[in-house]
């Protein structure tokens, strides 16, 4: 089939929720893509973050075969090697952790948010709510949708579940002044995101970490967007030098395969007892097995340190070329989430960069958000920017 009978059938049949463009991919390598009609993209989206060692990375694709050879699936009654494995290995990456494994952010979050129920409702004397900020996102289930702080994503879905506050991103005085007795805990990503890769003050976590220390609050991270190495380090967390109580990841974590986990220090996570959550497909053993593939790439191929130095060389050169363009307003973010804001919005410059066969994405109205594969070429990185510089010179100003 070519791209426009793939468009066709699917908006035949599927419910219109994500506004696709009208491209259907066939392949992808390293950092391409390429569609059914043969088109070739360099892909600065990864998914939204999801394939973050780029396609068809050796490392997850064979893990990803074996284990389908072997086993795919069995209830989570039972014990499988790739879940046991896997939930070690994210247990000592955070230190002293215990693993909730579930299929995708809004799942890793729901744990979250019920596990801070949970112990509020009995070791946190009583306490279930939860404060989140203004312009986060965590997820499109009722919970998540709750604390997360941008109203479009709202729209007719009211009411809101109970519970949750917002307070502005990036603000203690505010959140001190927003605490109540039935406070039980704080969720907050380290970067926004979805919210337009907002990066707060650098004390930011270590102050929010030792507010929630003196009120006796959960501190919870949703790393869904910034985990997995997307920053630089495993935990987005890890530049700030603290540990919450509970991070959430997804997205990266099974290299194109859906995962999501919780993770949570081992005083709270026992406050889940047999029973108290689940999920049916978690820790599914193809998907632990990609997920281990993943973290062996960060911890052996030199990821990481690519992250940092190509993420930083990008917002160095993104930073002096906004100098010189009127439409930029700022470049900001850290190691492979970036953000360009711009004065407008910036579905032009993403149409226009589509049109030369980069994918970008805009989000929160104004902001060009590149997420390209930690593992991205210096090479690669050159061809994408001057992709985006010339889309600027090219696309019309939205009036």
């Amino acid at each position: 089939m070519n791209n426009a009978e793939i468009v066709e059938l699917t908006h035949r049949h599927m419910v219109d929720v994500y506004g696709c463009l009208p491209i259907a991919f066939a392949r992808g390598h390293g950092a391409y893509l390429y569609d059914a009609d043969g088109n070739r993209y360099l892909d600065f989206f990864c998914g939204l973050a999801v394939t973050s060692l780029g396609h068809g990375n050796p490392r997850v694709v064979r893990a990803i075969k074996e284990q389908a050879e072997k086993l795919t699936h069995v209830s989570n009654v039972f014990h499988t090697e790739p879940t046991a494995r896997l939930v070690e290995r994210l247990a000592n990456r955070f230190g002293e952790g215990k693993v909730f494994l579930g299929n995708s952010g809004a799942e890793a979050n729901e744990a979250a948010i019920k596990l801070a129920r949970r112990w509020g409702s009995n070791a946190g004397g009583g306490r279930f709510e939860i404060l989140a900020t203004l312009g986060s996102f965590h997820g499109r289930t009722l919970a998540t949708l709750s604390a997360t702080g941008q109203e479009r994503y709202h729209q007719g879905f009211q009411p809101l579940m109970p519970g949750f506050r917002l307070v502005p991103f990036d603000d203690l005085a505010a959140l001190d002044r927003a605490r109540r007795d039935e406070t039980v805990g704080v969720m907050i990503e380290p970067i926004q995101g979805e919210g337009g890769v907002v990066v707060p003050r650098a004390d930011y976590l270590k102050r929010m970490r030792d507010w929630c220390d003196r009120n006796k609050m959960l501190l919870i991270l949703d790393e869904v967007q910034t985990g997995v190495g997307r920053t630089g380090r495993f935990f987005a967390y890890e530049h700030a030098g603290i540990k919450p109580d509970i991070v959430t990841l997804a997205k990266a974590l099974g290299g194109g395969i859906p995962i999501g986990a919780m993770i949570a220090r081992a005083e709270f996570a026992s406050s889940f007892t047999p029973g108290s959550h689940g999920s049916t497909f978690g820790g599914n053993p193809v998907a632990c097995a990609a997920a281990l593939a993943v973290i062996d790439a960060l911890e052996q191929d030199g990821v990481l340190d690519n992250a940092s130095s190509v993420g930083g060389y990008m917002l160095e050169r993104l930073g002096k070329f906004a100098r010189s363009c009127d439409r930029i307003v700022e470049v900001r973010g850290l190691g492979m989430i970036i953000g360009v804001v711009l004065k407008h919005d910036t579905r032009p410059i993403v149409e226009e960069c589509v049109k030369q066969r980069l994918l970008v994405n805009g989000t929160a109205g104004n902001v060009l958000r590149l997420l390209p594969p930690l593992n991205l070429t210096r090479e690669e990185a050159d061809a994408g920017l001057a992709i985006i510089e010339n889309a600027f010179k090219r696309a019309p100003i939205p009036k």
